[in-house]
């Protein structure tokens, strides 16, 4: 026991100071809402992700309960206000207290918790849609991985909805996060059964292209090859 609790100490630890890290070292205008490609980016995987959750039956209505998993200071929670769920329905967890605090300020109405995700303080069941973007591939303990996906199970209504957006390759520039393809999320969660695709034209190659040319990054991101992401929507039985 008491090596499990340390394993999760040193692991979150890691993760906090590469938030600290990739905060003082990468340009914050790089992510900034204004930046054509970031534009381009988020624009992509919002209606490539609501067109998948609307095949599956799974849009999210109003009322429905929805978590983001590693929510930082907003993360998807704005796209799922502007789907329906009102924001008293949005609930969010992360470890870093400073986005926790913009995300508070942000969604005044939702339930923004700071806390870690391998023992979620929720009960079993209570969450229609569960957003994980970008958490797992930071999380290079693959015990750890398999707890807080153990607990997004867990926290799932039966017949929930998981939305999933994550890099699918490894990053050679950056060794504290790693990629997770297609049968690890199918590991990860053998109890949630859904469509897995390939999204998001390259970030490096986004950032050159889509201010120059919005329709040819459009173009260039039907090219499979070109594509590091992948989103999923799995049900859970």
């Amino acid at each position: 026991m008491k090596e499990h609790v340390s394993s999760v100490l040193v692991e979150r630890g890691r993760v906090e100071a590469e938030y600290e890290r990739r905060g003082n070292e990468i340009d914050k205008e790089l992510y900034s809402p204004w930046h054509p490609a970031e534009v381009f980016l988020r624009t992509e995987r919002k209606r490539i992700a609501a067109r998948m959750l609307q095949a599956a039956g799974k849009f999210p209505r109003s009322e429905d309960q929805c978590l983001e998993v590693g929510c930082g200071a907003g993360g998807w929670l704005s796209d799922l206000l502007s789907w329906g769920p009102r924001q008293s329905d949005l609930h969010g967890i992360d470890i870093n207290s400073e986005r926790i605090e913009r995300a508070r300020e942000l969604f005044p109405a939702a339930d923004i918790r700071l806390d870690d995700a391998v023992k979620m303080p929720w009960a079993d069941g209570v969450f229609n849609l569960v957003v994980a973007s970008t958490v797992f591939t930071s999380i290079l303990d693959q015990s750890i991985r398999r707890q807080i996906a153990n607990e997004v199970i867990r926290v799932l209504a039966p017949r929930g909805v998981l939305l999933w957006y994550d890099f699918a390759f490894n990053n050679p520039g950056n060794p504290n996060v790693r990629g997770i393809n297609r049968k690890e999320i199918r590991d990860l969660f053998p109890v949630l059964h859904g469509k897995i695709r390939s999204v998001t034209l390259a970030p490096p190659l986004a950032r050159v292209i889509a201010p120059r040319s919005w329709p040819l990054a459009t173009l260039l991101e039907t090219i499979p090859l070109l594509r590091t992401h992948l989103l999923a929507v799995l049900i859970k039985s």
